[in-house]
């Protein structure tokens, strides 16, 4: 946790010290994401789990409050729910069923995954709706060797039944595009998960400028050693080496030289 976010913050009254730690990193997360420019209207989301220093085992997350823009969301405002979507903290906000079962089946379903991003930028979304996907041809492409996993597309992901066959694309895989429909990434922190979604995107932001020069066949590839090697030497997703926790606290800054009202 960013020991700034912890020191000069209040903790609400009766509430337990590490959720409320976890609530002023997801907020201060959307707002990261919105100043990146990573936003979709209201929708899309982010989800954290809760410690379980704070629920005794259960699995809890939070999510954004369904309607509120990125750049509203504040560490008060974020709604906590269960698996079952059932609100847990008396919020008068609604959740986004679309973006429930996503996230649910994945924190369910993956005992590593204690968060949970998705995205609908527009090189995410381009890269999705190619048939080769995400093509091994830049210094970003190269540092996700053997971590890209694909879902195809089932539309509209309001169904619950759709999660088995989420998690079964998804294996163990953090970095994750979903066909016709955009990105996605899980990890053990927040960090972790935002280092990887953060590389996935800039991958497809490299590759949809080099195909704007002459197509797939005007790329130069990178050799499968080449990349593998240079997945391996790649420290950012390593939680011996922070898993992106450096980056993301200079983010978390610069939002707050912006606007620093997710602390609220």
């Amino acid at each position: 946790m960013n020991a700034a976010l912890q020191t000069t913050t209040v903790l609400p009254p009766g509430m337990h010290a590490d959720e409320w730690a976890a609530r002023l990193e997801l907020a201060a997360c959307y707002r990261v994401f919105a100043m990146l420019g990573w936003t979709e209207m209201i929708y899309n989301h982010i989800t954290l789990r809760l410690p379980d220093s704070v629920t005794g085992g259960e699995k809890h997350f939070l999510i954004n409050p369904f309607g509120l823009h990125y750049s509203e969301v504040t560490a008060s405002n974020l709604v906590k729910i269960d698996l079952q979507g059932n609100v847990l903290d008396g919020s008068t906000h609604r959740v986004n069923p679309a973006g429930f079962t996503v996230h649910a089946a994945i924190h369910d379903g993956l005992p590593g995954a204690h968060c949970v991003m998705h995205t609908h930028t527009t090189a995410g979304v381009s890269v999705a709706c190619l048939k080769d996907g995400l093509q091994q041809t830049n210094f970003y492409t190269a540092q996700l060797h053997g971590m890209v996993a694909y879902h195809d597309f089932e539309g509209i992901t309001i169904h619950a039944d759709e999660g088995p066959r989420l998690l079964k694309s998804i294996g163990d895989r953090q970095a994750v595009i979903l066909r016709n429909h955009g990105l996605l990434a899980w990890g053990g922190t927040l960090p972790q998960t935002f280092a990887i979604l953060w590389t996935l995107q800039r991958a497809c932001e490299i590759q949809l400028a080099t195909f704007s020069m002459g197509g797939p066949q005007a790329a130069i590839p990178v050799s499968e050693a080449v990349a593998a090697k240079c997945t391996r030497d790649s420290f950012q997703f390593d939680p011996r080496h922070g898993a992106g926790r450096d980056v993301f606290d200079a983010l978390v800054r610069q939002v707050d030289r912006i606007d620093s009202s997710y602390r609220a």
